[in-house]
């Protein structure tokens, strides 16, 4: 179980991936170091499907505690209690998150799930949908608190500032952190962390073949902020917006490379070869590349994955794998920059 800090206390330290419950971003996350582990609290939001406790049992995190977020569900199939006792069983501790949004009766599920263990829960609050002004933030606040029957220094806010699309839109989305930040500091969460997210739905138009760039608008509004004490949060390689519909046409082999100011997409054709030989064309352009790191393979599992399928074809992976090499290298890469 990974050590925390006590409850009060301003920073954690603590990077916060909100991320989507499958097969790639849970390998990930059974793969971290146990020195990497220490530091990253993710952040599930659990979708309509199946359970994810099947996969949590195959590939449990090695954090040792998760914070599950049921926003995106119908109240009535939401069970926090319920999960954090089969959490438990599985040697998970959950830290509930409270929205807005959510009822007085799954406010108060939420607080009972939170004592069963950590005695701590996430506030995840939206500026643009949850509340328009100070004033509203604190009403906001005061309901949560009150029917989950916890207290703000058991509370670690998270500031989600959602998709920032642009290099305008960032400037907006700064600026509006910066006066809910002022708001925040008046009250003594257990730790204050923004979050946003930059990387694009969808990628089926970016060219093959050879890598292209995306630019981390994300982490650009956080370390614009430069404001002591705030904690970081993101949504991995993923993008806050989610795409609609089914994907029916079958994956390029895909990686999401991080970078200090940009993502390096790299999207292979299968024309060519077959689909493990394109992969492998892929990694090993990407492991010849300016912008693989200097430990190499050593940076991370995601990126021994890669450099091993770099040397050889067996075993190209599915979407599932590249999304989990990426995931790894993302969270070592945010790690050793923070």
């Amino acid at each position: 179980m990974a050590v925390f800090t006590t409850a009060g206390s301003l920073r954690d330290d603590a990077y916060r991936p909100i991320l989507r419950p499958r097969r790639g971003e849970l390998a990930a996350l059974s793969h971290l170091t146990a020195g990497d582990a220490a530091r990253v609290m993710p952040i599930l939001e659990v979708e309509p499907g199946p359970s994810i406790l099947p996969l949590i049992r195959e590939m449990p995190p090695r954090t040792g505690a998760i914070a599950i977020d049921f926003g995106a569900l119908p109240e009535d199939r939401v069970d926090p209690i319920t999960m954090a006792e089969s959490l438990a069983d599985l040697g998970v501790a959950m830290l509930p998150v409270l929205r807005p949004y959510q009822s007085s009766r799954l406010l108060s599920d939420h607080g009972r799930a939170a004592r069963m263990h950590l005695r701590r829960a996430v506030l995840r609050l939206q500026p643009h949908a949850d509340a328009g002004n100070p004033a509203e933030a604190t009403e906001v606040t005061e309901r949560l608190l009150r029917w989950s029957g916890l207290v703000v220094e058991e509370i670690d806010l998270l500031i989600d500032l959602a998709e920032t699309a642009c290099v305008s839109h960032a400037d907006t989305v700064e600026e509006q952190c910066r006066r809910v930040l002022r708001w925040a500091r008046g009250m003594p969460w257990r730790s204050v962390s923004v979050a946003s997210g930059a990387m694009p739905a969808n990628l089926d138009d970016l060219p093959t073949d050879l890598p292209v760039t995306v630019g981390r608008l994300d982490a650009r509004v956080w370390a614009r902020l430069g404001e002591p004490g705030i904690g970081y949060a993101d949504y991995g390689v993923t993008s806050p917006v989610r795409r609609l519909g089914v994907q029916r046409h079958r994956q390029l082999p895909t990686l999401r490379y991080t970078a200090e100011h940009n993502w390096w997409i790299y999207r292979w054709s299968r024309r060519g070869g077959r689909s493990d030989d394109r992969c492998q064309d892929l990694c090993r352009t990407l492991v010849h590349s300016a912008h693989w790191p200097a430990q190499g393979a050593r940076f991370s599992w995601g990126d021994a994955e890669i450099a091993r399928r770099a040397r050889t074809a067996r075993g190209g992976g599915s979407s599932a794998s590249w999304m989990s090499w990426s995931t790894s290298h993302h969270i070592a890469h945010v790690l050793s920059t923070l």
